[in-house]
């Protein structure tokens, strides 16, 4: 194995919510706060977007005590290690079915990203589903995908993740490759998905541009949308990505997210910033 990466093993200790991983307390009527911990970062040292949104949707869903539909967040600025986020929260409109709402982040006075939201349910279901999970093999049965020693002490110590479809980051040769990928992957003691956790998982999708290109890239979320379908428990998450296109260096992506049994979960999509990356720099 090449000495730039290593096999990620998460530190995880007993179950916990995701409120609890994402270190949340309400401190108002619409306000929460919680600070950036190291498994809430990038390896860049600042807020992960997955988690980002995920404390939005957390915090729309408690205000409004309905489950969430679809959650969109912009990005605006850059939360550090270290820093103490306020996510405020205004039910806009509340119906009889659906809350329309909007959870904006701020550390101290400056705004960090801004979720909007539609939370509520419905009655018409599909009898039968429309789309189907790809044939992969078991988590299990998947390499695990070796991250590289640069991205430790990050949210990727605290998600597994194997590779069911795609080339893991070592065997990347510049060769390109197919737009089509897909991930497992699982915060360990974490048995029952919720949207929040599906943000999370959702934003992996910004390393997805790899596989077509055949070289390791990083990307930085400008967008990103889940829309969730019908949680189900699960251990395991099929994260199945679409690279759309990249164009002008900003490049876009949708994501499948499956439970193991073959559910839809939901949909993850976003734009970012794309580059290369270089392991050697490191």
């Amino acid at each position: 194995m090449n000495a730039r990466y290593n096999a990620h093993l998460p530190v995880t200790s007993g179950i916990v919510d995701v409120k609890e991983f994402l270190g949340m307390q309400r401190v108002s009527e619409t306000t929460w706060r919680f600070r950036v911990t190291e498994r809430l970062m990038t390896p860049g040292k600042f807020l992960f977007g997955g988690c980002g949104l995920a404390t939005g949707i957390v915090a729309l869903e408690e205000a409004s005590a309905r489950p969430t539909i679809f959650a969109a967040a912009h990005y605006l600025s850059f939360a550090p290690l270290g820093a103490e986020v306020d996510v405020v929260v205004d039910l806009a409109v509340q119906g009889n079915r659906v809350t329309q709402a909007r959870a904006t982040t701020y550390v101290e006075e400056r705004e960090i990203l801004t979720v909007n939201a539609a939370l509520g349910t419905g009655e018409l279901n599909a009898p039968v589903p429309w789309i189907t999970m790809p044939d992969v093999p078991a988590p299990e049965d998947c390499a695990p995908r070796v991250m590289a020693r640069l991205l430790n002490n990050s949210i990727f110590d605290h998600v597994e993740a194997r590779v069911a479809i795609g080339r893991p980051f070592t065997e990347l040769d510049a060769t390109l490759g197919s737009p089509v990928s897909a991930i497992w992957a699982r915060m360990p003691d974490h048995l029952e998905p919720s949207a929040a956790t599906l943000a999370i998982f959702g934003d992996l999708v910004s390393g997805g541009a790899s596989q077509p290109l055949g070289r390791p890239t990083m990307g930085r979320s400008l967008d990103n949308t889940i829309r969730v379908a019908t949680l189900e428990p699960t251990e395991w998450v099929l994260i199945e990505i679409h690279m759309l296109a990249l164009a002008g260096g900003f490049a876009q992506g949708t994501g499948f997210l499956w439970s193991r049994d073959g559910t839809l979960l939901g949909t993850a999509s976003q734009s970012m910033v794309s580059m290369f990356w270089e392991p050697s720099s490191a």
